[in-house]
């Protein structure tokens, strides 16, 4: 049996297509195989949309290619590698590093809006990606959720450099850095949201957004000059998905103990664990103070000074009558 319409041809004298990937906006995307290396790769069909003349199908493609021989200046472990562009049939073919996985708008359509922390890991990977892609002079162009790839191996990957004209979801006329970072912006608020933001709507992130709030409602800004820079967004979001950013703590009374205390856990560091026991057996409370008994009493750390001096005076106790039945014993001599 035959396989799909342009399985087995051969791009360029190097690429042989195996079958169909996916379609978007620009064309299609085929697995095939480098018959030079003899790798498996992922190659783009790009394909001008039903209309175009010559002329504009000619500045469509030399623009693609323009864009994805820039986009091969990235190389970062957060960009799906652009590894050739090659000309068949008077068309440009993208070849680029094959990534097995899903796409993040897949993984939203089946499984609906995201926690905050796994938003947020998604999010910095992005933007790392982003802050790579700047720093060589390369504008994405298209951030969203189809162009985040989820591998199988579960790194996350950036993809879709090659995309024709302005990002679709930033506001219109924007520098193309900061329309970036609007779409980065747009892109948390519907993998928490479940939904895309509007370009003209007045974005005010749920209580699904958690942590992750202050850092959409930063890159979401109207005004591209006061909108969350890059570094900023990808800090704030790798403290998100690890659980939050360091809270700010009222001290705590020093309490006498005659051992060091437990060590700290959580991700903020700044409080031991709730039920977490001392060497000694005693619990300590969530705020650092000392724990009640059962019965209400206080605990057996509140008692340790009164303990201590109960047995100094007894020890000085038999201490004298050590001392005198030593001097008793010497006069009776």
């Amino acid at each position: 049996m035959s396989g799909p319409p342009g399985a087995g041809r051969l791009i360029a004298e190097r690429y042989r297509l195996v079958e169909p990937l996916g379609e978007g906006r620009t064309g299609v995307a085929w697995l095939a195989r480098d018959e030079l290396l003899g790798r498996e790769v992922a190659v783009k069909e790009v394909r001008a949309p039903a209309g175009l003349d010559a002329t504009a199908q000619r500045e469509l493609y030399g623009r693609l290619e323009r864009a994805a021989r820039a986009a091969g200046r990235v190389s970062h472990r957060n960009v799906v590698a652009v590894h050739d562009v090659a000309t068949d049939d008077s068309r440009p073919w993208i070849v680029m590093e094959l990534v097995r996985g899903l796409a993040l708008s897949d993984v939203l359509e089946a499984e609906g809006p995201m926690p905050p922390a796994r938003a947020a890991h998604l999010g910095a990977e992005t933007v790392a990606a982003l802050r790579a892609a700047h720093a060589a002079g390369v504008v994405h162009h298209d951030v969203r959720a189809a162009n985040v790839l989820i591998a199988n191996d579960g790194r996350v990957m950036l993809t879709g450099f090659a995309a024709a004209g302005a990002s679709q979801s930033a506001p219109a006329g924007e520098p193309d850095v900061d329309a970036d970072l609007w779409s980065l912006g747009a892109l948390l608020y519907t993998a928490v949201e479940g939904r895309a933001p509007a370009a003209d709507e007045e974005i005010r992130p749920s209580e699904r957004a958690g942590a992750l709030a202050p850092v959409i409602s930063g890159l979401l800004r109207r005004d591209a000059a006061e909108r969350m820079p890059a570094e900023e967004a990808e800090h704030r979001l790798r403290l998100a998905s690890g659980g939050g950013a360091p809270r700010a703590t009222a001290p705590t009374p020093s309490v006498p103990s005659a051992r060091p205390s437990a060590s700290r856990s959580g991700s903020d560091g700044d409080a031991p664990a709730a039920g977490a026991d001392h060497s000694d057996g005693s619990p300590t409370s969530t705020d650092g103070a000392p724990a009640r008994q059962a019965d209400g009493g206080p605990s057996a750390f509140a008692d340790e000074p009164r303990r201590a001096a109960a047995v100094l005076v007894a020890g000085v106790g038999v201490l004298l009558v050590a001392v005198a039945a030593l001097v008793w014993a010497v006069l009776a001599g």
